[in-house]
């Protein structure tokens, strides 16, 4: 017994346009192959009508019968010889390449703080003198040193935090002779201290011996 007629996948053209299924792209690659002019555009516009059928509500759309024939042409790997009422499309017009997307490069000295930090830094700078502007140099201090002790086990001191932000700010926020404390701890750590059952039995004492 002979089993010629079956037919696998690995050895079918790729689906061009998956969604139309095999049958449609069996249909035009037939039409392709049809010698007679006429007959080629009169089964062109059969599979024009069949594919419209799919999308009943969108089939006599002009726009979305441009879009059908567009489609006829790339599943015929832009071979087929037929009269389309819309102008013939090309390879490149129908996949065209994506515009390169910039992505932002900073040399950051710092590169742990990352580029947020450059950007508040950059607002704080466009803002008028005045209690606002104290609080944001405040707040982005506070982030910095939150950013340090997340990707950065030892500690920090203050002032350190101070003499980045003066350097990131090219000298104009300057903190280093603020007695300020920072009070900012990473997400972690708080975390971890919530997890530890020592810390949480002595804030419960705290809290017990408080209420009496």
């Amino acid at each position: 017994m002979e089993y010629n007629s079956l037919e696998y996948n690995t050895e079918r053209n790729e689906l061009i346009i998956p969604e139309y299924g095999r049958h449609i792209q069996k249909m035009v690659e037939k039409a392709v192959k049809i010698a007679d002019r006429t007959q080629r555009n009169n089964t062109a516009k059969a599979i024009i009508a069949i594919m419209g059928n799919m999308n009943p509500h969108l089939r006599d759309v002009p726009d979305f019968q441009h879009k059908l024939w567009d489609q006829l042409f790339k599943m015929s790997d832009f071979q087929i010889d037929v009269d389309s009422p819309f102008e013939r499309p090309t390879r490149e017009s129908t996949t065209p390449k994506p515009e390169r997307l910039a992505s932002p490069q900073h040399n950051l000295k710092y590169r742990f703080y990352g580029n947020n930090i450059l950007k508040m830094i950059q607002i704080c700078n466009s803002w008028e003198e005045g209690d606002l502007k104290t609080a944001l140099k405040f707040s982005i201090a506070n982030h910095m040193k939150k950013c340090f002790l997340t990707w950065n086990k030892e500690d920090v001191e203050d002032n350190i935090i101070f003499v980045h932000l003066y350097e990131l700010s090219q000298g104009k926020i300057d903190l280093r002779s603020m007695s300020e404390n920072l009070n900012s701890k990473p997400t972690h750590y708080q975390k971890k201290n919530n997890n530890n059952p020592t810390i949480s039995k002595k804030n419960n004492n705290y809290s017990k011996g408080k209420k009496k």
